[in-house]
């Protein structure tokens, strides 16, 4: 379910709340006109007082309700204010400042924020993409859209590729190219446990800025990489190390299970 849809849907459970407390509210004025109509008869069976107690019940959970739905209300009108009010009236006074008529510079990225607020994450990538192609040099959309792939919809392998295309499509500054192959070296050990990968990646980094910060950063993963990579091999060499020893165990007790 999307965001959008999640507001729709408080929003007509909160109508129907309001719907119900006007309902009671009728069921009080009837009662309260059946126990005039009954007072001015004589009241002959006793009725009345019954009916007045039964109205008096439901006044005091009418008052106890009220203040329930107002909160309740007060809760769905600040998000539906603060997630689609609140932008577009925003977006109008930045237009309204400029007088001469002079048109404000188009946010690129606008639209794909509201619409990752809205929890519409395949179109809020499309609206990235579209940022890439207005916007080139701009590593943020693609940090972006490998956030959304990552975190929303729990896919680490479609980062890993985000990540990659981007180091390819652009001649990045220093500070960029480093935070991409850094953060793919990363998602690369972490989610694949491709050491190898993460290596080449770290390596990349000292050969096209040496004698950098990046460098010597690039140089320290690099042995802690190769410490990780040698714990890999050593607990796999255990694995098929028991894995003989339970077989040998089961022969061994297969051939004795059978001289006997």
């Amino acid at each position: 379910m999307t965001k959008r849809s999640f507001h729709i849907i408080l929003a007509l459970l909160c109508g129907a709340c309001w719907l119900w407390y006007g309902l009671t509210n009728l069921q009080i004025a009837q009662k309260a006109e059946l126990i005039e109509k009954i007072q001015s008869a004589g009241d002959p069976e006793g009725e009345a007082a019954n009916l007045e107690s039964e109205r008096l019940g439901l006044e005091g959970q009418q008052t106890f309700k009220g203040i329930l739905l107002t909160f309740l209300t007060a809760g769905v009108v600040g998000i539906l204010f603060v997630v689609h009010v609140l932008p577009a009236i925003v977006q109008r006074f930045t237009h309204s400042i400029y007088d001469s008529g002079e048109m404000v510079d188009h946010d690129v990225m606008r639209d794909a924020r509201s619409l990752l607020a809205q929890g519409e994450y395949e179109a809020a990538i499309e609206e990235y993409s579209n940022a890439i192609a207005a916007e080139p040099g701009n590593r943020m959309p693609w940090m972006e859209i490998a956030k959304i792939q990552m975190d929303c919809l729990d896919d680490p392998q479609a980062a890993i590729e985000t990540l990659g295309q981007a180091i390819e499509a652009f001649a990045w500054p220093m500070d960029d190219g480093v935070y991409f192959r850094f953060r793919l070296a990363e998602l690369q050990e972490q989610v694949n446990g491709d050491h190898a990968a993460a290596a080449a990646l770290m390596q990349q980094v000292e050969e096209f800025y040496p004698n950098t910060r990046h460098a010597a950063n690039a140089k320290h993963r690099l042995q802690e990489l190769g410490q990780g990579a040698e714990a890999a091999v050593l607990a796999a060499q255990e694995r098929e190390f028991l894995e003989r020893m339970n077989l040998v165990v089961k022969s061994e007790g297969g051939v004795s299970g059978g001289s006997a």
